[in-house]
């Protein structure tokens, strides 16, 4: 067997919604099992019984944590041994989407009514100033819209607030589920035509280097269209579930220069 502790640096469990239950260290069931098999195959080298308590820690793990989500996700004290596969990746669009699919899952199961996904902390800090929520709710949607909105579909929460800048939710609006500049770009030709049906002057737009610049040029009316937008996607890729959406466009000091609010 493998018994139960965790050392300096490594944080417990307090919320509901994770794959580990509340009061344990936060050690992935596949580290866990990893643990075990290696225990396993040197207890059998050396004829003994694997029988041993096995204590995890981590250097300034407890420092290191405040960076993560793991705060948000109620893993106090600690950073969390995480590992589906046992193959490490620095960094993977995948592992992004992981962390806010069981960011959902700790907001549902600690029954937050209502949850946040922000492009980025301007947005994000914004919203926070909107609402009295709980820190599960706050969920680092970043560039990963899809992510969000998929896994949300399948597991519901009765309110969704979506905030970003002009350009992220611009691409929203237009249909991408992946807002990384990298991997989707703002359509000109789509934001002019709809710049045009709010009064503004579309061959400008058509023309801007930056969806801010076409902000600038034709003002508060085309955010609007683009949050009104931004909000019948989201929709779309939600379905049926019953899921009511708001949608707010921030500039880059956090103000509000559009807002789609939650259907009356």
């Amino acid at each position: 067997m493998l018994g139960r502790g965790e050392g300096e640096g490594v944080g417990t469990v307090t919320k509901p919604g994770l794959p580990i239950a509340p009061g344990e260290p936060a050690i992935n069931p596949v580290p866990r099992q990893m643990i075990k098999g290696v225990l396993k195959e040197v207890a059998q080298d050396h004829g003994i019984s694997p029988d041993f308590d096995v204590a995890i820690s981590v250097d300034n793990g407890a420092e290191l944590a405040k960076k993560t989500w793991n705060p948000r996700l109620g893993i106090e004290g600690g950073l969390s041994i995480l590992g589906t596969t046992g193959i490490v990746r620095p960094f993977s669009c995948s592992a992004w989407i992981a962390s806010i699919h069981r960011g959902i899952d700790v907001a549902r199961a600690t029954g937050a009514a209502h949850v946040v996904g922000a492009t980025g902390s301007t947005s994000e800090a914004t919203v926070r100033g909107l609402y009295d929520l709980p820190e599960v709710a706050y969920l680092d949607m970043g560039d990963f819209a899809g992510g969000l909105l998929k896994y949300l579909r399948q597991h519901p929460v009765p309110r969704l607030t979506i905030a970003g800048g002009i350009g992220k939710l611009t691409k929203l609006a237009q249909g991408a589920m992946d807002l990384h500049s990298g991997r989707s770009q703002v359509d000109f030709t789509r934001l002019a035509e709809m710049a045009a049906r709010t009064g503004g002057d579309a061959a400008r737009v058509a023309a801007a280097n930056t969806a801010l610049e076409a902000l600038e040029i034709a003002g508060p009316p085309l955010a609007e269209a683009v949050a009104a937008e931004a909000a019948a996607v989201a929709g779309d890729v939600l379905r049926d579930a019953p899921i009511a959406v708001e949608v707010i466009v921030t500039d880059r000091q956090g103000n509000i220069v559009a807002r789609r609010p939650f259907p009356a």
